[in-house]
């Protein structure tokens, strides 16, 4: 049992119709989360920056103009976490570096604001990777986080702390970003929903972010929650736009799926997931067929091109004077060896067998101008060929994994950069894409991938093992500002997915 409010509210879009109509006061139904939080926060580290004070004024001024017959927004009173890089005024934002601890924000980030001006009220601030760098949730200052399913495991990232927070009951929306994964990871890896955007469809001004480049791939904001219905809602609010999916005819829409990108094989249980997805699509009237993005290894390397074409300046500026993550400090690492002995690198890389090694160590290197210009031109014609793609199948969205893996141990994501290419595809063209929790891993389904000298494979199936219980999403993508079709999808296979026994519910001790 969670909390009499907590178990009377499967939903946000219940609780804030509870809260507008009086059945909760603000302040009942912030203690409830308040209270949630302290019962399982010390097991994860999630809520790093606890605003409980704070809440609880903003409740009961939130109560009093209930009372006053005020007009009220759609998230009025509801408990809302934020991820710690999007500033929150009076609060530091740091992203996980030492030299910012001393950072007070001014004023709300952007969608911070718009989620406040709807009358949501932020309860805390949430724990994330070191500059956003990888898809975990670890940094010098805060510390790991950890998933409320299994705390030996990572609630992915970099938006993993409002993933666990989330999942476990503490929060009803959590605000995060991505720029290659950073919602839909965490969504999955802890069993519930989120969805990236269309870049520049939410504001992302106030967000700390070095990886946010004008020449580089986007960060995006986006929200996670527990449902589809409490996303759609939060994506309403934070893209101040009508986005209806309820509005989608499911019969006119075709969708193709992919089980293996072509790049890194995922787990049985993803296979399977993705599987079951295209079956209850095409029960629902959905045009399914399979399909093949093209040139997936070239689409990974351009996006891994664009990451590292700066030499990370932005991020090796942004952490002068501070400790780093060793995760990040390998990325950064690798973007300054010196251009003249990459071939000889990767061509011993690749004799040793480590063939994933050897790509990255080619794409991800500082880029001159000119050669920054050709890796944009190369993008651009990838974004062309990708829609050219669906045309020619006249294909609205695409269903596939959204990692190649269940939750990772703690630390496993140095080793396992071609996991997270199953995301950065919708990264690198523009697309919005969501993830949906479909299942948890079975006990005869952990792994059954073949024994490889490469490191990539080595890792992944020491992470496969001893998996079974863990959660699994499912994720949709569709074409630029078709928000609409994901969502529709992503309730369509929800509701399909919830009546399995092995849904993931919220974990209810997570400590």
């Amino acid at each position: 049992m969670l909390s009499p409010i907590l178990d009377a509210c499967a939903s946000t879009v219940q609780l804030a119709r509870h809260i507008r109509s009086g059945d909760f006061s603000a302040r009942e139904v912030v203690e409830a989360h308040v209270r949630r939080i302290e019962a399982v926060n010390p097991g994860l580290n999630a809520v790093v920056l606890p605003l409980f004070e704070r809440a609880l004024a903003e409740a009961d001024a939130a109560d009093a103009r209930r009372a006053r017959g005020e007009g009220l927004g759609v998230l009025h009173g509801v408990p809302v976490t934020i991820k710690e890089n999007f500033d929150v005024a009076g609060t530091p934002t740091t992203a996980g570096v030492v030299a910012r601890r001393s950072h007070v924000a001014l004023q709300d980030a952007a969608a911070v604001a718009r989620l406040r001006d709807a009358g949501a009220i932020v309860i805390g601030k949430t724990n994330l990777a070191q500059l956003m760098l990888f898809v975990e949730s670890d940094n010098p200052v805060f510390g790991r986080t950890n998933n409320p399913w299994n705390r030996e495991r990572s609630p992915g990232g970099s938006s993993g702390g409002e993933g666990a927070i989330v999942a476990a009951g503490g929060s009803a929306i959590g605000l995060g970003n991505d720029i290659g994964g950073s919602i839909r990871n965490p969504a999955h890896c802890c069993g519930i929903c989120g969805i990236m955007p269309t870049p520049g469809r939410v504001p992302y001004e106030g967000a700390f972010d070095p990886n946010n480049r004008e020449d580089g791939i986007k960060s995006v904001a986006g929200p996670l929650a527990r449902s589809v219905d409490d996303l759609a809602l939060a994506l309403r609010v934070l893209a101040a736009d009508a986005i209806e999916p309820r509005t989608v005819e499911m019969q006119q829409l075709r969708v193709g799926f992919y089980v293996h990108n072509g790049i890194f094989a995922a787990s049985p249980a993803l296979r399977r997931a993705v599987n079951e997805a295209q079956a209850a699509l095409a029960a629902l009237g959905v045009a399914v067929e399979a399909f093949e993005p093209p040139r997936p290894s070239e689409a990974f390397r351009i996006y891994l091109a664009m990451l590292g074409s700066d030499g990370a300046a932005l991020q090796g500026d942004a952490l002068r004077g501070s400790k780093r993550d060793p995760r990040v400090n390998m990325l950064i690492g690798l973007t300054r060896f010196p251009n003249v002995l990459r071939p000889a690198a990767a061509s011993i890389a690749s004799a040793l067998g480590q063939r994933r090694t050897a790509t990255a160590i080619q794409a991800l290197k500082r880029r001159s101008p000119g050669e920054r210009n050709l890796v944009a031109e190369m993008r651009a014609n990838y974004q062309r060929e990708l829609l050219s793609a669906l045309d020619a199948r006249r294909l609205d969205a695409i269903v596939c994994p959204p990692f190649a893996l269940p939750a990772v141990t703690h630390g496993a994501t140095a080793n396992l950069l071609d996991a997270l290419s199953y995301t950065a595809l919708f990264n690198l063209v523009g697309w919005p894409a969501g993830v949906v929790a479909a299942t948890c891993v079975r006990q005869a389904e952990e792994s059954d991938r073949p024994k490889s000298a490469d490191i990539e494979e080595v890792t992944a199936r020491k992470v496969e093992r001893g998996s079974a219980g863990l959660p699994i999403g499912v994720q949709i993508a569709a074409r630029p500002f078709r928000e609409d079709v994901v969502l529709a999808l992503m309730g369509g296979l929800e509701e399909y997915f919830r009546g399995a026994s092995d849904y993931p519910k919220t974990p209810i001790d997570p400590r």
